[in-house]
């Protein structure tokens, strides 16, 4: 039987080589792409694929968002996150969206494959960078301000670190500003925080700043 796969990144460079690379291996196809979480939405309801890889980062509403979604739509989607963030917040988050594996892109091509399999038969993927992530957060009982956050509140937050305007985050939602507003108060009440210099401050402590600041947000 040959996976289905459909592939959200928003680098068409990127979506060549993966396609590329994961084309290599027997029994997997990728049958549609997509470049944001739009795009990655209507892609999943036309090709109903047998697991959707997808990425955090990109414009507008990111992958964690683009997750809770898809679960919305389809209760049994199986979902894998491929990105560049290490973070165990990350992580979390998209597992509580309802991703079923998470790969950072800095880990081994075959990672990825033997995670799609993975996913495909309804198994719980991680990459080694992940899950000692996890441990360690498990093993110093370190609990996450971040991690009281629900998905879409995570997915806001990134874009208000990001350095998105109010405009910009309501137009990706489909949300009125003062919406928007709301959920900025909300998040920064959760994370005990007053004001933006403070958030901006917090989320550097938990390591979500610096990634969210390399080129290309990947």
């Amino acid at each position: 039987m040959v996976i289905r796969v459909l592939l959200v990144d928003d680098h068409a460079v990127v979506r060549e080589g993966y396609r590329r690379l994961i084309e290599k291996h027997q029994g997997i196809e990728i049958i549609a792409e997509a470049y944001d979480a739009a795009s990655g939405y209507e892609a999943f309801k036309k090709s109903s694929p047998d697991v959707a890889v997808i990425d955090i980062s990109m414009p507008g509403r990111g992958g964690i968002d683009l997750v809770r979604q898809i679960r919305q739509l389809d209760s049994a989607a199986r979902v894998l996150i491929f990105t560049m963030h290490a973070s165990a917040s990350y992580a979390q988050q998209a597992f509580r969206a309802g991703a079923r594996g998470y790969v950072t892109k800095s880990s081994p091509p075959d990672v990825l494959v033997s995670a799609i399999r993975e996913v495909f038969a309804g198994r719980p993927a991680l990459c080694a960078e992940i899950n000692q992530a996890i441990a360690k957060n498990t093993l110093c009982e370190e609990v996450s301000v971040v991690d009281q956050l629900s998905p879409r509140e995570f997915e806001i937050l990134r874009m208000i670190l990001d350095a998105k305007s109010a405009d910009e985050i309501a137009a990706a939602f489909n949300l009125s500003p003062k919406t928007v507003a709301n959920y900025h108060y909300q998040i920064k009440s959760k994370l005990g925080v007053r004001s933006d210099i403070e958030l901006v401050y917090l989320c550097m402590r938990r390591g979500l700043v610096a990634s969210l600041a390399e080129p290309g947000g990947v």
